[in-house]
């Protein structure tokens, strides 16, 4: 009876003989590839078929690696714009005001005994959306009572005259544009001083002067700024260009209407004013207004004596 196992379990020579036979053919390619080269063809060849799959298995490294350089390169441009808007709107803010503070000090000199201005501070304020009313001209921006802002602030941009705050809250604040027509200004005319008040007009985007008689010295072309007569606004700010002027038969008043200064349907960055009112020094020998009502009390709790 036969007891030798089945083929399939035959395990041929040993384990210990098939590693010296390999390690044997392994010494012997060795040594002939050290010596004769025949193997550098075939380790070439070998390299050209799998360089395609090698290729293959880099692409998810080197698209992970793009998409992060990707990533990092918007990210530093956004900064970049983030700051150079920044620098501009700072730039132009100096501008304006080097400008202005030349016209009042030379005014200011020839009439009364004139004093150095200080430079107002100012608030850089991005604006976040437009109000969901669609007949007023407000803003949202992304400063509020934590930034020093309080209702009435003058806002500008790198052009003109934006407009000023109308509502405040912690974190943010609505800012009314020029060109809404519950908003004035008073305003003048640079070539020729003639003063007015400026404020939305019935065309949109646009502004109007109000009650200005129709054989004013006004052209078209004229430029039109603050006049600093309501101690909101500082004087000379551009506000805008005089575009058309209508002069009606009959009527007292010219329809003159203005283009803004200022970018009032683009601008995402403005600037608030932090103005703050001017206190003056009392007088020698005058009365403060504590002291003044402390007297008119003791003469109304004076008893009157009857005849």
């Amino acid at each position: 009876m036969d007891r030798s196992p089945p083929p399939f379990f035959r395990q041929g020579p040993s384990a210990t003989v098939r590693l010296l036979l390999f390690a044997a053919l392994a010494i012997a390619l060795l040594i002939t590839d050290a010596r004769t080269g025949l193997l550098i063809s075939l380790r070439q060849g070998l390299g050209t078929l799998l360089y395609p799959v090698q290729r293959a298995l880099l692409v998810p490294r080197d698209t992970a690696r793009a998409v992060l350089a990707h990533v990092d390169e918007t990210e530093q441009l956004r900064k970049d714009n983030t700051e150079l808007r920044r620098l501009e709107t700072e730039n132009a803010r100096q501008l304006l005001l080097a400008e202005q503070l030349a016209q009042e000090n030379r005014q200011l000199r020839e009439i009364v005994q004139a004093r150095e201005r200080s430079t107002t501070r100012t608030v850089v304020a991005e604006v976040l959306f437009e109000s969901r009313d669609p007949f007023a001209r407000r803003w949202v921006i992304d400063k509020g009572l934590q930034h020093g802002l309080v209702a009435g602030q003058p806002v500008v941009d790198s052009r003109g005259v934006i407009g000023q705050v109308t509502r405040v809250f912690a974190l943010s604040s609505e800012i009314t544009r020029i060109t809404d027509t519950n908003l004035s200004v008073p305003v003048q005319a640079r070539r020729t001083g003639l003063r007015s008040m400026a404020s939305g007009s019935e065309t949109p985007g646009r502004l109007s002067l109000r009650f200005v008689s129709a054989h004013a010295d006004l052209i078209e072309g004229d430029e039109i700024i603050t006049s600093g007569l309501d101690s909101l606004y500082p004087a000379g700010l551009a506000v805008g260009t005089i575009r058309r002027i209508g002069r009606e038969t009959g009527s007292q008043f010219a329809r003159i209407e203005l283009e803004p200064a200022a970018q009032v349907d683009a601008a995402r960055w403005v600037l608030i004013l932090l103005a703050e009112p001017l206190v003056m020094p009392a007088p020698a020998g005058a009365e403060t207004p504590s002291v003044k009502s402390k007297r008119a009390g003791a003469r109304q709790a004076k008893p009157q004596v009857q005849p």
